[in-house]
């Protein structure tokens, strides 16, 4: 069995995942420029040999977080049939929803109030980007267009599940996104069941 073949190591896979969340964690604290290593070993539990066996810094925790949400979102939305679902989009956000029940710890640093805001765009671009190439053959939209409903519904989302993160989380999130799905595709008289 060649190294490529070989399955990760659970140990490898348990240390990294403890690394992403403290960098989480930290960066619901401060800024992300003020995290360092000695920190996100420290809310670990490694030291910074450890640390140095997976990452050469901090900015490549983030490089792989961000591929890590990009991976998750391509496979919960690549199964998707948009041709017949635009209609009643609501599987995209239900299938989002799955994704960040995968560690909604994790999620939770990432999205709390004093995170930040760069990686947070920058998250929230990728989204629509990765969401775009799936939905594009199915619209007669122009790409202005598109990419304004896209820029629209991904930082409302965003913004929607940081506020629930911050809340006592006493709505299930099932129920939050369904209401995203709402305000979305149907608008704010959707939303409010009126009719202005």
């Amino acid at each position: 069995m060649t190294a490529e073949n070989r399955s990760p190591d659970r140990r490898v896979i348990k240390t990294k995942r403890a690394i992403k969340s403290a960098f989480a964690k930290l960066l619901s604290e401060k800024d992300i420029n003020d995290i360092t290593i000695s920190d996100i070993a420290a809310v670990a539990d490694i030291n910074r040999k450890t640390f140095y066996n997976y990452y050469s810094g901090v900015h490549e925790v983030v490089d792989e977080i961000e591929n890590d949400i990009i991976s998750h979102v391509d496979e919960a939305i690549t199964d998707i049939d948009f041709k017949n679902n635009l209609e009643s989009p609501y599987l995209l956000f239900e299938k989002l929803t799955a994704v960040i029940n995968t560690d909604m710890d994790f999620f939770g640093y990432l999205l709390s109030m004093n995170s930040n805001v760069s990686l947070t765009s920058k998250i929230t671009e990728l989204l629509s980007a990765k969401v775009k190439t799936v939905i594009r053959p199915y619209l007669e939209t122009e790409d202005e267009q598109l990419d304004l409903m896209l820029t629209f519904m991904m930082s409302g989302m965003v913004a929607v599940y940081r506020q629930w993160f911050n809340s006592d989380r006493t709505e299930p999130i099932d129920d939050i996104s369904n209401r995203i799905n709402i305000l979305t595709f149907k608008g704010l008289n959707g939303f409010l069941g009126t009719d202005f």
